[in-house]
């Protein structure tokens, strides 16, 4: 058998195991899988360090005021969130939904008599550890769209798609700009995270904490092709494990004639829900890469 199906395979059968062992996990009590995440995202700081050195770089641009060590404290529940990402994830692909934990939802009746009127919605985001999460809970109450991005491993892939597809009103892949138009000119709600930067056409290098980031401008310019009212939808888990997710009013004089104060505006919204719960978003991103006149990467 030719060395790169092989690989392939080995790839596809741990997959398959891991995704076992997670379906097991998933039956657990909330409250003890809420501890083995605390356990596993420690043990991964300190002994696997998958991309630490990316987060330590990403929070020592945003949160300057910060110490060394309140910095790698942060890092650290940073871990901890992400490997509680993981298994919400596992609770909402195969648990039903009285096995969610409790969730508190703020704004979501002016959301719903939005939609009652007919009008499309982008609800802006960010890649926050509780995403998939967030999303399940949100749909449970008012019928949403999301957008998925294919991961490379074909396996989590179907997965992603099977589960995604179950409980939105529509699952729209990310390239598929005529999909989410659709969406939004029949008058549903798309949710949607645009804050992980790559440079292309519809792309400027604006702050993000302060620092020239590759920055998306494409929700001021969806809003304004679809007539889209903008809200914003920004989840936070609480210390008892209990969820909030905060819809905000749709945004006054949104989209402007100038995309990019269009896109600062966004970008000061999303870093105060970061600030109020700074472990839950994804740092392990590389945030700041080079680009044209700042060739160098930080990290």
């Amino acid at each position: 058998m030719p060395a790169p199906r092989l690989a392939r395979l080995s790839s596809a059968a741990f997959t398959r195991v891991a995704l076992g062992c997670l379906w097991l996990i998933a039956w657990l009590p909330w409250s003890w899988q809420r501890g083995l995440a605390a356990a596993f995202g420690a043990f991964a700081f300190h002994f696997l360090r998958i991309r630490r050195h990316v987060t330590l770089v990403n929070l020592r641009i945003c949160l300057p005021e910060l110490t060394e060590s309140a910095r790698r404290t942060l890092a650290r529940r940073h871990y901890q969130s992400l490997a509680l990402g993981i298994l919400e994830v596992a609770r909402c692909w195969w648990r039903q939904p009285a096995a969610l934990p409790p969730c508190r939802l703020e704004g979501v009746e002016a959301l719903e008599k939005h939609l009652a009127e007919g009008r499309g919605v982008l609800l802006v985001s960010g890649h926050f550890t509780t995403l998939e999460i967030a999303g399940r809970m949100l749909a449970l109450r008012t019928p949403i769209c999301c957008l998925y991005r294919d991961p490379n491993n074909p396996v989590l892939a179907d997965l992603l798609r099977k589960h995604r597809t179950a409980w939105a009103n529509r699952a729209i892949e990310m390239r598929d700009m005529s999909g989410l138009m659709r969406a939004l000119r029949d008058g549903e709600a798309v949710w949607y995270a645009p804050d992980q930067g790559k440079w292309t056409p519809q792309s400027a290098v604006l702050p993000f904490f302060g620092r020239p980031a590759i920055t998306n401008l494409s929700t001021s310019r969806l809003a304004k092709m679809s007539g889209a009212a903008v809200f914003t939808f920004f989840p936070r888990r609480e210390k008892d494990g209990s969820y909030v997710l905060t819809i905000s009013p749709p945004l006054a004089d949104f989209p402007s004639s100038d995309p990019e104060a269009d896109t600062l505006r966004l970008t000061a919204l999303l870093e105060d829900a970061i600030r109020a719960a700074p472990e839950q978003y994804l740092w392990v991103h590389r945030r700041f890469k080079g680009f044209n006149g700042n060739p160098v990467s930080p990290y």
